[in-house]
């Protein structure tokens, strides 16, 4: 019998970081079924000569919970080569949740993903209550790519105590129900459990989220029942706010990890925000040191600072401002007209001393673009390129010998989709790289779903490959794929993805090395009710398959949807 798929004279570069090797992969089933040089007739044959063939790539750290709801395709991710996502990170999360508070919930998401409530109720057929049942509802939905998850702490609070979960502590009943609902959702399929102690996490009226209300002991019942079934990972947004609170943070996250033996995994950042942050390394330290004690603990790492984003066509630094307010409360076309009028630039570049003076508060991609502070000029940047090599807003008004705000309307108005980044954390490459190049960090925090329209990591994987493979050569071609698949694979369990293998699930993307390439970032309104949110696409890519359906070729979407519910090792075993 034939194959599905024959990729004939790629390079294969495997996911496990032995050298490359020239091969013909086949395709059966779903499946890898034969790499070498392939003989069988196939359905379809893809020419590779001068690509690379690799696992699908694997981003463990998303928000696209809603989203998968509406988009099919798993965008942005889906274009930069990711064929499996983990969502439900840092505690937010869709299930388990009562009908008559489907809109509470929608809201409380509102600051974190940055999509309209209207936009989400509208986008979401909300039929589940309990996370198997949200489990069964993304298993028949339509996708292009895999989806993982977690059940998020704080959609479990709210769900087991009401609105008591945004304001005090749970009782003991709240404990055994939540407990309770933690081992069903693993039973189920879960990869585990997530929550947050972010400051940054908070409510659209500037409360904490609900799990940022339980205490320590909380945490540890509910990592102790994923504990007692010995499957789950724990994934936990960390608090950063200070160097001290971090160290408090970190001291006690290690006793869940030496109590409970379960896989935790937080973001490792280097900052420059918030008060006597402590570098990376400190916290790459505290990791070795779990490890060598008896704990599992994983750092999750971005390939470039992460950023607030904006553009005339979102966020701009001054919209609370009197003056900018009503200007950016017009249509586009006639604020650009306003924007040209040398008194009304006259008038905006003044108003800029009413700003918020700048603080040693953190704040996140939600926070910059909504309460910003008095821009610091010297890290704002035009996204001119994607080489991160751009000069900053502060030198080029000293080159222009304009002032910064005039700089930003001038290339705003010469190019409405221009986009201004301003590094929040992980602002030093060379920062950025001493994370990724730690042997217990996983390149996965892309947060792809997650601020749609205020950051964007979606490019973390394409990013990776152009910038520290190609440009800067801190990594081969081997060792990033392997960061990008088998690393991934192994940390959330996956038997038989990130590898090219026979027997392995056929997730498989095909490039160039020397094209693949992030593009600029766009202002699209794609969500449901025309909601707005940034896209970014890739270059290179000529075919991504999944589970052995070619789901996107050159960036463009095939309309297969073979995509498949990535469920941990408990899914489908009889309850002893």
């Amino acid at each position: 019998m034939g194959l599905d798929i024959l990729i004939r004279n790629g390079t294969v570069v495997d996911g496990s970081g032995m050298l490359r090797y020239r091969a013909d992969v086949g395709v059966q089933g779903g499946r890898i079924v034969e790499i070498g040089r392939i003989r069988a007739p196939a359905e379809r044959t893809i020419d590779a000569d001068g690509l690379i063939v690799a696992p699908g790539f694997i981003d463990g750290h998303t928000h696209m919970d809603a989203q998968v709801a509406w988009d099919p395709l798993g965008s942005c991710s889906c274009w930069h080569g990711v064929t499996s996502v983990v969502m439900g990170n840092c505690g937010f999360a869709l299930a388990p949740c009562e009908a008559q508070d489907r809109e509470w919930f929608a809201r409380c998401l509102t600051a974190v993903e940055d999509i309209p409530t209207e936009a989400m109720m509208a986008g979401i057929d909300w039929t589940w209550e309990t996370f198997p049942e949200y489990l069964a509802t993304v298993e028949r939905l339509p996708k292009a790519i895999n989806y993982g998850m977690y059940i998020g702490h704080s959609a479990l609070r709210m769900y087991a105590m009401g609105r008591r979960g945004v304001e005090e502590q749970a009782n003991e009943d709240d404990l055994r129900r939540m407990a309770h609902a933690v081992e069903e959702a693993v039973r189920a399929g879960a990869m585990g459990l997530s929550t947050s102690r972010a400051t940054t996490h908070i409510t659209p009226d500037g409360s904490p989220v609900a799990s940022r209300i339980a205490d320590w002991e909380e945490i540890d019942r509910l990592v102790g029942a994923m504990a007692a079934l010995d499957a789950g990972v724990f994934q936990i947004g960390p608090d950063i706010s200070s160097g001290e609170a971090q160290r408090v943070f970190l001291e006690r996250l290690r006793r869940v990890a030496l109590e409970n033996g379960r896989p935790i995994m937080f973001g490792v950042l280097a900052t420059r925000q918030g008060v006597d942050p402590n570098p990376w390394h400190y916290q790459t330290h505290y990791i070795d040191d779990t490890m060598a004690a008896g704990g599992r603990m994983y750092g999750q790492a971005t390939t470039r600072s992460i950023n607030a984003v904006f553009s005339l066509k979102s966020y701009l630094p001054f919209d609370t401002l009197p003056g900018w307010r009503t200007i950016r409360a017009f249509p586009l076309e006639e604020q650009k007209r306003h924007l040209a009028d040398p008194e009304v630039r006259r008038r905006l570049v003044a108003e800029e001393a009413e700003m918020k003076p700048r603080d040693s508060v953190l704040q996140g991609g939600g926070a910059a673009t909504t309460d910003p502070r008095m821009p610091d000029y010297d890290n704002l940047y035009p996204m001119l390129g994607v080489d991160w090599d751009d000069p900053t807003v502060a030198q080029l008004a000293q080159a222009g010998d304009k002032h910064p705000i005039e700089i930003i309307i001038d290339l705003a108005l010469e190019n409405e989709n221009q986009v201004f980044v301003q590094p929040l954390v992980n602002e030093s490459p060379n920062d950025v790289l001493g994370i990724l190049k730690h042997r217990r960090t996983l390149a996965t925090f892309s947060d792809s779903g997650a601020h749609v329209c205020q950051e964007m990591g979606s490019s973390l994987q394409t990013h990776l490959l152009s910038y520290w493979v190609r440009n800067k050569q801190q990594f081969t071609l081997e060792e990033a794929i392997r960061m990008l698949t088998f690393d991934n694979a192994s940390a959330w369990e996956l038997p038989d993805r990130g590898l090219v293998r026979a027997g392995y699930m056929a997730d498989l993307v095909v490039f160039d090395q020397q094209r693949i390439k992030p593009r600029l970032p766009t202002i699209e309104q794609d969500l449901p009710g025309g909601a707005r949110r940034l896209v970014q696409k890739a270059d290179g890519i000529a075919a991504t398959i999944i589970n052995g359906a070619v789901a996107f070729e050159n960036g463009e979407a095939t309309g297969n949807f073979a995509g498949q519910v990535l469920k941990g090792p408990l899914a489908g075993r009889q309850k002893p």
